[in-house]
């Protein structure tokens, strides 16, 4: 069981780097418990079914690229029809475990964005209206790889602004973070792009957001991109702008 728990660890590594969000980190509490009973139990017979083979998980990991690619190129159909497939065929494989957050992210693409809901605004006041595009970020400030992904947020808004880019930045200001350390981190790293404090996690749930940071990109009031802002390269963003 314990080898078990291990792999379950490893797969999360896999994933894009991202900070869990304390419900999740509760839940995986929750689940280690579990595991620690279920080690305290006599052994019965084995209820699992056999470990997929190498060529299953080789397979399922090609499956997993093509729909990260179909994703990446706003191909939300044909990147859930390549799950569906892993799925179906693969579904014994640790390989399609690791798939769980893309599919939890696909779930937001085409969904009303509606409107931001905050109890405060650090600074700005944002919209998903603006410009061509809203690119949103999830974030906080006691996460490491928030530190490194929003303040390049920064140079990517004051490349794009001007053909149609609006971003907008949700922090819950949870665990170690204050309203305080979010300021200072506004003017440590000057940016100017709306920052709000969101309501009761309204946005993070409303967007799927299960680690940051998180990335979404609306236009015309739907969901067109859900994922990681580091996926959001110039290339990207030029092709969502002109889409």
């Amino acid at each position: 069981m314990r080898r078990i728990l291990s792999q379950a660890g490893m797969m999360g590594l896999l994933a894009l780097t991202a900070c869990t969000d304390p419900a999740v980190e509760q839940r995986i509490a929750d689940l280690e418990k579990k595991v620690e009973e279920l080690e305290k139990r006599p052994a019965g017979p084995a209820a699992a079914g056999p470990a997929a083979s190498e060529a299953d998980e080789k397979a399922a990991g090609e499956l997993l690229q093509a729909a990260q690619a179909a994703v990446d190129a706003g191909k939300a159909d044909e990147a859930k029809a390549k799950l569906g497939e892993m799925e179906a065929k693969f579904g014994n494989t640790k390989t399609f475990k690791r798939a769980g957050r893309l599919k939890a992210e696909l779930e937001v693409f085409g969904v009303d964005a509606g409107a931001p809901e905050v109890d405060k605004w650090f600074q700005g006041n944002g919209n998903f209206t603006d410009g061509k595009i809203t690119l949103l970020v999830f974030w906080e400030t006691w996460c490491p790889h928030c530190q490194r992904e929003v303040p390049k947020l920064e140079e990517t808004y004051t490349k794009f602004k001007s053909k149609g880019l609006n971003v907008v930045a949700f922090t819950k200001v949870n665990k170690s973070s204050t309203d305080e350390k979010v300021t200072e981190f506004i003017k440590e790293h000057k940016l100017t792009f709306p920052v709000g404090k969101e309501k009761d996690a309204s946005m993070s749930n409303r967007f799927g957001v299960q680690g940051i940071p998180a990335a979404a990109v609306v236009k015309n009031g739907k969901v067109i991109w859900r994922g990681h802002p580091a996926r959001l390269d110039d290339a990207k963003l030029e092709s969502l702008l002109a889409g």
